[in-house]
C-alpha cells in the first residue's frame, strides 16, 4: 500500500458548478463550487450511458478532503475505482459534490440562515451532471450515498425528491435526534454560560481572532449552531436554539428540528410512499458510535419495514466499529448500490 496516491483506472474530472441558488446565500459563501465527476474504465471508448451515484460528505467535510490519506489507509476515491477496476460491478459515473458553508455544513437542506443547499444539489448539480455526462438520466438509475451528515442528506433527500433518486445508502447517518442530538445540549448550554456569557455570537467573535480548534469546545458548538442554522433557521436569518440556557428543550423550535427526523419523516405516508417506491436502501453502522447513530440506523430500519419497504430491496448491518475511520465500509455499498441501479 503506497502512502501517496495510486493510479485510477478510470478518472476524476474536477470542475465547477456556478449556483444561481447559492448565489448571495446568507453566510456569504461561496455560490461556485467545485465538483468532482468519476467516469469509470471504458467511458471514453464507448458510447454507452451510466447509472450515476452522488456521494455527499459529513460535517466539516468539503469535496477537496475526499482525496486526504490517512497512514495505512486509502481514500474513498481510489477504493470506488477498485470497485469498478475489478470488473464484477456495473460501472457507474461517481459524483463528489460539494455543499460546504461557514458553519460547517448545511445538511443538504434548504433554510433562510444557510442558503438553498437541497435545491442546489437537486436543481443544479444533478442537472449539470446529466447535461455534460453520459447518464442513465431518470431516478432508476440514479443513487446517492454519504456517512453522518451525508448519511443524513442520503435518507431524506430521496423522501424529498423520489422523482430524481431511486436509490441511498446511510452510514451512520443522523437520525432518531432524541438520541444523537438532544443529549449533547446541556453541555453546549454550559459551555456557552461559562465559556460566552450565554451567547453564541461572543462564541464567534472569539472564534474569528484565532484559529479554529484551539479551543476544546469549539466543534461541539459549532456543530450545533450548524445544526440549529440547518432545522431552525428563521426567515431574517436568524437561528434559534433548541434548548436554553439550562440545556432543557425548547419545545417548539425541537419540535421544527424533529419534522425533520429521518426516523419520523419515514413514519409519514408521503414519505413511506416515496422510500417504498427506492430499488435499494442501504443502512449500516458502527456499534460503538459516539453519537449513537448505531441506534439512529437500526431505528431508521425499523420504520422503513413498519411502512411497508420490501426487506429484499434493504440492506441493514452494525458492524464493528465506531463513527470514524468507515471509509472502507464505502465501496461495500457502492457495489451494492450499483448492481441494483444498473438494471
Amino acid at each position: 500500500m503506497l502512502p501517496w496516491s495510486s493510479p485510477l483506472a478510470g478518472r476524476v474530472e474536477h470542475d465547477v458548478v456556478n449556483s444561481e441558488l447559492l448565489r448571495d446565500n446568507p453566510l456569504g459563501d461561496p455560490h461556485e463550487r467545485p465538483v468532482y465527476v468519476y467516469l469509470p474504465p471504458g467511458y471514453d471508448d464507448s458510447g454507452r450511458r451510466y447509472p450515476v451515484v452522488y456521494v455527499i460528505q459529513g460535517y466539516t467535510g468539503h469535496v477537496g478532503m475526499w482525496f486526504n490519506r490517512m497512514p495505512f489507509r486509502r481514500p474513498f476515491p481510489e477504493l470506488a475505482d477498485d470497485v469498478f477496476a475489478a470488473g464484477d460491478t456495473p460501472p457507474a459515473i461517481v459524483v463528489y459534490v460539494d455543499a460546504w458553508t461557514a458553519l460547517g455544513g448545511s445538511q443538504y437542506l434548504d433554510s433562510p440562515a444557510t442558503g438553498r443547499y437541497h435545491s442546489y444539489l437537486c436543481d443544479e448539480v444533478v442537472p449539470w451532471v446529466d447535461a455534460r455526462y453520459r447518464t442513465l438520466a431518470d431516478r432508476a438509475h440514479r443513487a446517492i450515498a454519504g456517512k453522518s451528515s451525508g448519511g443524513y442528506g442520503a435518507m431524506i433527500t430521496p423522501m424529498l425528491r423520489p422523482d430524481l433518486f431511486g436509490a441511498l445508502a446511510t452510514h451512520a447517518g443522523d437520525a432518531l435526534f432524541d438520541v444523537c442530538y438532544s443529549p449533547d445540549f446541556p453541555r453546549v448550554a454550559r459551555t456557552l454560560r461559562d465559556t460566552y456569557e450565554g451567547d453564541f455570537q461572543k462564541f464567534f467573535a472569539d472564534r474569528a481572532e484565532r484559529v479554529h480548534g484551539t479551543k476544546d469546545s469549539d466543534m461541539d458548538l459549532i456543530e450545533i449552531y450548524g445544526y440549529a442554522a440547518a432545522y431552525s433557521g428563521n426567515e431574517d436569518g436568524t437561528v434559534s436554539l433548541p434548548f436554553d440556557d439550562t440545556g432543557a428543550l425548547v419545545p417548539d423550535v425541537w419540535a421544527r428540528w424533529l419534522r425533520r427526523d429521518p426516523v419520523r419523516m419515514a413514519a409519514q405516508e408521503e414519505y413511506a410512499q416515496a422510500l417504498r417506491s427506492m430499488k435499494a436502501i442501504w443502512i449500516d453502522a458502527g456499534r460503538g458510535d459516539e453519537y449513537f447513530l448505531d441506534f439512529g440506523a437500526t431505528a431508521f430500519h425499523r420504520a422503513i419495514s413498519t411502512e411497508g419497504v420490501p426487506d429484499d430491496r434493504v440492506r441493514f448491518e452494525l458492524f464493528d466499529g465506531r463513527h470514524g475511520a468507515i471509509e472502507y465500509r464505502y465501496p461495500l455499498s457502492l457495489k451494492w448500490l450499483c448492481d441494483r441501479i444498473a438494471e
